[in-house]
């Protein structure tokens, strides 16, 4: 196992590495035996499921259990609430309305929602800097990922714009563009954007641009359903009366930014679609992965760069839900695509000790 991969994979697992220059990425041979192992989960975790593909080997396998209390085995292909991996799906259908000349990501907020912003933002905001974390809004101070709260408020329905506002009226958190704070607020902003351009509701140009031209059929914007359709492994709380199941959400407070649902052969499909082939313009693929230059950052437009060290680099992101992490990683040069759920324990902890073995296994 290279200490160099480790490091940054246990610290900051697909979120956090400084960015540098790097050699031709490199894989190891595929370990199907360690990628077994780390998706049977530790007692972070109620289940697991992990997905490999790629020019140098493949692989899919589970572990644990889809429903606690049950010997009913995780299925490797089903869905799971993919969380910020949301994100990725923004900042596409964001790119695919600028190739048609129907949102251009240099212009402001200011200028396509003009009674958003008050005075006290007095420098403009672009569509980019929504999509890259440099905008400066502040996010909403609801303590979502407590668990009292969540048990609470599970079934809320949210209006983006009335949670848009709870960041807003705190005023500007720094000058856009001198620094990259990651959250959810750009994309939540994004979507009212991509809502004004189009007239449409976000979701409708998210399927239009993205879902329906992959046939990415597993995949879809639930909107204020609570449940998960179709075949998927339970999430839970562990509480000291036991756990709780927390699969039934209603996730209106994270639309644009982490209301989806996915599997990993439709993210598989997706990640590989945005790095390569004709379904992005050589311009859009461009921008997709043009990390900006304020210093630490790492993130580009809903996706991020990952120096792993030793030459190999992945782009990729996380997501994560209660009951619910995940991740999607791939090597530009085809070798090698991640993706990963883990059904944690415990929502707003640690990265998940399963989802770092998973990732040490699929990388080192």
């Amino acid at each position: 196992m290279r200490k160099l991969l480790l490091i940054p994979l246990l610290a900051l697992a697909f979120g956090a590495a400084p960015a540098h220059a790097a050699t031709t990425p490199t894989v190891p041979p595929l370990n199907t035996a360690a990628l077994a192992e780390a998706v049977r989960p530790g007692p972070d975790a109620s289940g697991a499921l992990a997905r490999v593909s790629g020019s140098a080997g493949s692989w899919q396998g589970s572990g644990g259990v889809a429903r606690v209390g049950t010997s009913a085995p995780v299925h490797p292909g089903g869905r799971f609430r993919i969380g910020s991996i949301t994100k990725l799906f923004t900042a596409t259908a964001a790119l695919k309305l600028q190739e048609r000349g129907v949102l251009d990501l240099d212009q402001t907020v200011q200028h396509y929602l003009p009674d958003l912003l008050p005075a006290s933002f007095t420098h403009p905001i672009t569509v980019r800097q929504l999509l890259n974390h440099t905008h400066g809004i502040a996010g909403h101070d609801l303590p979502h990922k407590d668990p009292a709260w969540f048990f609470e408020h599970r079934y809320d329905t949210f209006d983006p714009a009335e949670v848009v506002r709870m960041g807003v009226a705190q005023g500007p958190r720094f000058v856009p563009g001198e620094r990259q704070e990651y959250g959810n607020m750009g994309y939540l902003v994004a979507g009212l954007v991509i809502e004004k351009v189009t007239g449409r509701p976000y979701g409708d140009t998210i399927r239009d641009t993205v879902l329906r031209p992959l046939r990415l059929h597993d995949t879809y914007l639930p909107g204020a359903d609570p449940r998960i359709r179709g075949v998927h492994a339970h999430g839970y709380e562990a509480t000291a009366d036991g756990y709780v199941d927390v699969t039934e959400v209603n996730p209106t407070l994270q639309w644009a930014a982490a209301e989806m649902i996915s599997s990993a052969p439709d993210l598989d499909r997706f990640l590989n679609a945005l790095l390569h082939g004709p379904f992005l313009t050589d311009r859009s693929r461009t921008e997709l992965m043009t990390v900006p230059t304020a210093p630490g950052s790492v993130h580009a437009l809903g996706i991020s760069r990952l120096d792993l060290g030793n030459g190999l680099v992945v782009w990729g992101k996380s997501g994560d839900r209660p009951g619910y992490n995940n991740g999607v990683a791939a090597t530009l040069d085809g070798s090698r695509t991640l993706v990963y759920s883990v059904n944690t324990l415990h929502m707003g902890g640690d990265r998940s000790p399963t989802a770092v073995r998973i990732i040490t296994a699929a990388f080192s």
